[in-house]
């Protein structure tokens, strides 16, 4: 059992990146694993999550990435044996401008993929989470990013 008292979830962010019929996904190589992902991240001290998911976006794919709204808010329970849980807020948005940089460590390729090939891909995402977010933004309402309060002390 974990130890509540030094229970500390993961924050991370991911972006859903539609052009067209495609969305954005990172190839990259996690525990000597090739898999799928959308562009994703931890959020860094002092950053807000909208921050973090533009610099997830670039670091990982080189193209710019505005969010416009939150899609969800997803929590990860680890399994047995298993003490990282994570807390996942998922944004959606406009990409823009693409870069001649170099992707972040353990990044093949970012990769446009239509929601069929995604469907025929599961065995290869990161986690459940990489097929459910795509169709939540596709099928359930979004949040404007005034949902949001701003940093306080």
């Amino acid at each position: 059992m974990i130890d509540a008292s030094a229970w500390k979830p993961h924050v991370t962010v991911a972006a859903i990146c539609q052009q067209d019929d495609k969305f954005l996904m990172v190839r990259e190589v996690v525990n000597g694993r090739e898999v799928l992902n959308q562009p994703a991240g931890h959020l860094d001290p002092g950053e807000s999550l909208e921050q973090a998911v533009i610099r997830e976006t670039l670091e990982e794919t080189a193209y710019d990435f505005t969010p416009r709204q939150l899609c969800g808010i997803y929590r990860s329970i680890p399994s047995q044996g298993e003490e990282q849980s994570i807390i996942r807020f998922c944004f959606s948005g406009d990409v823009g401008d693409h870069h001649d940089c170099e992707l972040d460590t353990g990044i093949i390729a970012a990769e446009w993929l239509t929601l069929q090939q995604l469907q025929q891909t599961k065995e290869q995402h990161r986690s459940e989470l990489v097929l459910q977010t795509v169709l939540d933004y596709l099928h359930k309402p979004a949040y404007p990013l005034d949902i949001f309060v701003a940093p306080f002390k």
